[in-house]
């Protein structure tokens, strides 16, 4: 295992911050990246990246890391030195308003002209062509403030990786991925080891997240060059969302650990051992299917479904009640689906979302990710 420490900010400044990262294994082979809390305050993916790091080392101390592992346990240490009324305020930079996780750059413009002349039938020798050209254009990246220097050292250690995980958290929620649509098949022994409710899929979310610029391009791409220069989806990139804030337990932790390592094995990373993927699954929706139920109005909220609960067009999810009047709205399902995200906060204003349910049938476009 070799640690390495990655300097954020630039000199003259008031404050100063660092990344570390570890690294397993030998590049060279296949190559996993997995980077817990770019929403800072996400405690679930930390503990999660704790146990992995315990695991990886101890598979890579026994020879079993066939290939390149990369670890970034804390992913964001400006976000989680923002702290507001002594709460934790990791989502957003203070600085500009802008979600940590937006705003990633797009390299497919500069790669079509780039890669003019370059592409030939071999899908393999294609993507070692891609990927060369991504490490540099990543490298030319001048970044102007401490914020886009984590997003380049981020992105720099997983632009070239076979395999992305990007672990989160929501507000309260059952554990579920967000994937693109050509990723489903390679994503479901994921999503079946660790027991996800959902599994949203789509060729574009909006906002850049950091898993799409490392899996969108490749299937970009693909479509504007055609089947004559094959490109396959190089990048099995995933935002995996570890239930709620305070779903915060040793338990949980080595559970979810066990299952990325175990996915790590069937993708022929690291060894280890016999590895039985669950058959049963959630099967993919679309995240063009995914409903938003928000606040009509202010007031308490009353949940009537639990999170991973299955429900159906017309099922009441939640009251909402005036605490002067007591006048209750019941807040209903519009989609069959799976209610895989809520809200903690029990009293809401107008406009609020306070939950979303996975559905089959797409109806939304344009920028379907919440800010």
């Amino acid at each position: 295992m070799e640690t390495i420490k990655h300097p954020i900010s630039a000199p003259h400044g008031t404050a100063h911050y660092e990344l570390t990262s570890y690294h397993f294994g030998q590049p060279g082979g296949p190559k996993a990246y997995i980077q817990a809390a770019l929403h800072a305050d996400e405690v679930p993916a930390m503990l999660v990246a704790q146990a992995l790091r315990q695991r990886l080392a101890a598979l890579d101390a026994a020879g079993k890391v066939g290939g390149e592992v990369i670890l970034v346990p804390a992913a964001n240490p400006i976000g989680l030195a923002q702290v507001i009324n002594e709460r934790p305020f990791g989502r957003f930079d203070l600085s500009n308003g802008i979600n940590f996780n937006r705003g990633y750059p797009h390299y497919c413009e500069q790669l079509k002209v780039r890669l003019a002349g370059q592409l030939g039938s071999d899908a393999q020798a294609n993507v070692r062509t891609i990927r060369r050209h991504l490490r540099e254009l990543v490298a030319q990246w001048q970044p102007a403030s401490d914020a886009t220097t984590l997003k380049k050292t981020l992105l720099q250690m997983a632009i070239d990786a076979d395999v992305v995980l990007d672990l989160h958290c929501e507000n309260e929620g059952a554990l579920h991925l967000y994937v693109g649509t050509s990723l489903c098949d390679v994503a479901q022994p994921l999503a079946n080891l660790m027991g996800a409710c959902a599994v949203l899929y789509t060729t574009g979310a909006g906002g850049e997240p950091f898993d799409e610029a490392c899996s969108r391009l490749w299937w970009d791409l693909a479509a504007h060059f055609g089947p004559q220069f094959p490109i396959p989806s190089a990048c099995m990139a995933a935002t995996v969302e570890l239930r709620g804030e305070v779903s915060v337990s040793y338990e949980l932790a080595a559970r979810d650990a066990d299952a990325i390592i175990a996915y790590l094995g069937v993708r022929g990373m690291v060894d280890a051992g016999a590895v039985a993927v669950p058959a049963q699954g959630c099967a993919p929706t679309p995240l063009e299917g995914t409903q938003r139920v928000d606040a009509p109005h202010s007031g308490m909220l009353v949940y009537r479904r639990e999170v991973g609960d299955a429900v159906r067009a017309g099922d009441v999810v939640a009251d909402l009640i005036d605490p002067v009047t007591g006048e209750t709205t019941p807040l209903s399902a519009q989609v069959d689906g799976v209610l895989f995200t809520r809200l903690s906060h029990r009293y809401v204003i107008r406009g609020m979302n306070v939950a979303k349910i996975a559905g089959a049938t797409p109806f939304r476009s344009g920028s379907l990710l919440s800010l």
